[in-house]
């Protein structure tokens, strides 16, 4: 393997300035989202209250969000041991 000597990265003023301004865009429009979401967050607790809350576990709650939704299982053992029969 080659070595070579370490490369030297110099922070200008022009960057420092950039990451500042990009930076509070970001701030700005995670604000926005924040007040929209406890906006919408309200309303739509209202409206679950109105129709009756449905009590999920933690574990439907987390499939619910990453969009997992588990088959089911089929029992016996040709399920575990492929074709083979014992």
């Amino acid at each position: 393997m080659l070595r070579r000597k370490p490369t030297r990265l110099e922070l200008k003023l022009d960057d420092i300035e950039e990451f500042e301004s990009v930076r509070k865009e970001l701030e700005s429009r995670r604000k926005q989202r924040d007040e929209a979401e406890a906006a919408a967050g309200g309303e739509e607790a209202a409206a679950i209250g109105a129709l009756g809350t449905e009590h999920k576990s933690r574990e439907q709650l987390i499939n619910d969000r990453i969009g997992y939704k588990p088959q089911p299982k089929v029992g016996g053992r040709t399920a575990h041991f492929g074709t083979f029969e014992f």
